[in-house]
């Protein structure tokens, strides 16, 4: 009898969406709020020392670097080998911030990944 596919369970797909939807939600703010808004961008790169200067400052770094993109390329890559919720949370946090912060070639390939690992089988229970 074959294993039967790794699904989370309601609960855990609660959080998963609460999950993503986080993620989307602050990376949608920090580009258009921070990052795409002139006044806002031109404060921070003046010095001006608030928590969404921080975020602008760290999401630009982040972005340079591919980091979002990586991480959820990661994360999804050891989520098909050995599914598990916590690297579905991660790989959705990652390429969610990935997909609205321009790392859309490492968090779409991410995303496809995370997508193919739901025809994966569970992990054998120990």
């Amino acid at each position: 009898m074959p294993r039967p596919l790794f699904l989370p369970t309601a609960r855990q797909t609660n959080w998963l969406i609460i999950v993503a939807v986080l993620a989307l939600g602050e990376a949608l703010y920090v580009r258009y709020m921070a990052i795409e808004n002139t006044t806002v961008e031109l404060a921070c790169r003046a010095g001006l020392q608030t928590w969404l200067c921080s975020s602008f400052w760290l999401s630009l770094a982040w972005s340079e670097h591919d980091v979002f993109g990586g991480v959820a390329f990661a994360a999804a890559l050891l989520n098909l080998l050995r599914p598990s919720v916590v690297l579905v949370g991660l790989t959705l946090l990652a390429a969610g911030g990935g997909l609205v912060l321009h790392n859309t070639d490492l968090a779409a390939l991410a995303a496809g990944l995370l997508i193919l690992s739901l025809a994966r089988p569970a992990p054998a229970a120990e």
